[in-house]
């Protein structure tokens, strides 16, 4: 059952496991927004470092803003964003690994032009990538500076987009469902749910948010070896393309 929703609230679910220094980072860009009003789900899942402790840290600094969700056993970032997507009172929606960051006028820009295009359901704007500690690259990464006006057909072909990318409207998530438990491409069949309902796009031709690689596990990492995350992908695309 989904919680009430607060009018204008923009809600930010991060699923995290075993990064609490990213962690700290992720959400300083989330307070950061020239943007209120926000809150921050931390669905902590199952880590088995001090993860939890920083959390914990963050929300007693920031009570109004930040809330932790536990879950005891490591069940992978679809089911984590889904823990946080129930709990989320916001109109609108946001996703955001532990890894990645937010740009400062994401959300002041992306409401209004939600706001001002009532057609709209997902705002997207430019993404640049970059490793860890590195300076982030000036141009946008995928598809993400090109004006694309609806979600299908362009996501049959792949997900030109990154997690951090799109602001949805709350009433869309709702209608698209709950994330699902693959180990791979759980985002990608998620995206094409929503892109299922026929849904506009809003493009913001700023960057608006940044995609962090590095040395560390991530779930896009053995894909291509991992018996799991193999039949987890057959079972993805078999999904996106029914």
């Amino acid at each position: 059952m989904t919680a009430t929703v607060a009018p204008g609230l923009v809600s930010t679910i991060i699923p995290v496991h075993n990064r609490a220094a990213l962690l700290r980072e992720a959400v300083a860009s989330v307070l950061a927004q020239t943007y209120r009003p926000v809150e921050i789900l931390v669905v902590d899942d199952g880590s088995t470092d001090d993860t939890p402790r920083v959390a914990d840290a963050l929300a007693g600094v920031h009570p109004g803003e930040v809330r932790v969700l536990r879950r005891r056993r490591n069940g992978g970032p679809g089911l984590a964003r889904e823990a946080g997507r129930l709990m989320a009172r916001g109109e609108f929606i946001q996703y955001l690994d532990s890894d990645d960051l937010l740009l400062p006028r994401k959300f002041e820009w992306q409401v209004a032009g939600l706001r001002a295009h009532a057609e709209c359901g997902v705002a997207y704007g430019r993404t640049r990538h970059c490793a860890l500690a590195a300076p982030p690259e000036q141009r946008a990464w995928k598809r993400t500076g090109e004006v694309i006006d609806a979600m299908f057909p362009a996501f049959l072909q792949s997900r030109w987009w990154g997690t951090s990318t799109p602001l949805y409207r709350r009433a869309l998530t709702d209608a698209a469902g709950g994330w699902l438990a693959l180990s791979s491409e759980e985002d990608w069949e998620y995206d094409c749910r929503v892109a299922a309902l026929g849904v506009r796009l809003f493009h913001v031709p700023e960057f608006v948010s940044e995609e962090r690689d590095h040395a560390g596990p991530r779930l896009s990492r053995g894909g291509s070896a991992l018996p799991d995350k193999l039949a987890d992908r057959a079972r993805a695309h078999a999904l996106i393309y029914g």
